[in-house]
């Protein structure tokens, strides 16, 4: 199981945002996303948006920290980005 987050860095709605990924599958980004208490809703895609303050809860459950463009990246590499306007699952 490998996911990753990048830094809270993203500005929206009051608050600053993470983006959490997998480089394996949806499933197992979904399951890790409720298992740290993110709503469905937050999933836009091909990532979750997390809030700041549920950051810690992601590094805890072993979410592995790297930048913004690396997590890109490796999504796109695992052919798992679905950028903006694409069919979301």
């Amino acid at each position: 199981m490998t996911l990753y987050i990048d830094p809270p860095t993203w500005p929206g709605h009051g608050r600053m945002w993470s983006h959490l990924v997998s480089d394996v599958s949806y499933e197992e980004l979904h399951a890790f996303a409720a298992g740290i208490g993110c709503p469905p809703r937050a999933f836009d895609g091909d990532h979750y948006d997390v809030p700041a303050e549920r950051y810690p809860a992601a590094v805890a459950a072993g979410a592995l920290e790297i930048g913004s463009k690396e997590l890109v990246r490796r999504i796109t590499a695992a052919g798992l980005r679905r950028p903006k306007g694409r069919a979301r699952a």
